[in-house]
């Protein structure tokens, strides 16, 4: 460097004056408030969109409107204060601590050999429910549950199974009130038979009608077939179109009336009881 050139160069280079000013980065959570430095708009963080032009972020102002901004560098102002706002890290999805149920989820579950021990229902919609809400439990437990095709085929599939200690069934019933053909069916089995059951004519009915967006479950005359008439009065189509509606409709025991629940509740604890 000559005895001229004192300054090695650009005499302006690294003053103060010309440094570029460092704008701070600012999470946009949801309901921050944020200035756009160009349009003057203000309003809270309500979400984000994304399109081939980049990252965009939502802000809804006092009046309810809602507008989208381009997320670049110093775009925004925050207490009069350029910012440049920066779209929050994705986080992984929390696992659910507790099953459909309610229980304790059981995590790496393995495998586990079935107990001898059964739980019967009467069709496969009762299965079907059963395993949307207590499929967790009874595989911690090992318990396995089928249909029998309709009651009238019990003391059939007793006879062929023989009950006895370690060696139980439980068994569901819609319908079980007293004096009905379901109680007449499922009396004197024995210590080692366990009937519990709902009031509900069809197990569709122990769902809650919030649950499908009803008000109520229609009344049905006696002769008529209940789901072929529940589905005429909603509007629902074919039996099999409205148990779609039933079965999406159900994610946990919230979504099922008491009695189902405390029924299958006692059939589990019965067939898992220590003998």
């Amino acid at each position: 460097m000559s005895g001229r050139d004192i300054y090695g160069g650009d005499i302006f280079s690294g003053h103060a004056r010309t440094r570029k000013r460092a704008v701070p980065e600012v999470v946009a959570e949801r309901d921050l408030v944020a200035e756009d430095a160009a349009t003057g708009f203000c309003g809270a963080v309500v979400g984000f969109d994304r399109s081939y032009d980049g990252e965009f972020v939502k802000l809804e102002d006092r009046q309810g409107r809602v507008r989208l901004f381009a997320l670049r560098e110093a775009a925004f102002l925050i207490d009069g204060q350029p910012v440049t706002l920066v779209k929050p890290a994705a986080t992984a999805p929390r696992q659910p601590t507790r099953s459909a149920s309610g229980s304790t989820r059981v995590e790496g579950l393995r495998a586990r050999v079935a107990l001898p021990s059964r739980i019967w229902v009467e069709g496969v919609h009762d299965a079907a429910l059963v395993e949307r809400v207590w499929g967790h439990d009874l595989r911690v437990e090992g318990v396995v549950v089928e249909h029998l095709e309709g009651l009238d085929n019990l003391a059939q599939r007793l006879a062929e199974f023989g009950p006895r200690p370690g060696h139980r069934v439980g068994v569901l019933v819609d319908h079980l009130v007293t004096g009905s053909k379901e109680t007449g069916l499922t009396t004197g089995l024995g210590p080692h038979v366990l009937v519990t059951g709902h009031p509900y004519v069809d197990v569709w009915q122990a769902v809650r009608p919030a649950a499908v967006g009803i008000r109520e479950w229609p009344t049905v005359p006696r002769g008529e077939d209940w789901k072929t008439g529940v589905c005429a009065r909603l509007g629902w189509g074919t039996p099999q179109e409205g148990w779609r509606r039933v079965y999406n409709a159900v994610s946990s025991f919230r979504d099922l009336e008491s009695p189902l629940i405390g029924a299958v509740e006692r059939l589990i604890d019965f067939v898992t009881e220590p003998q």
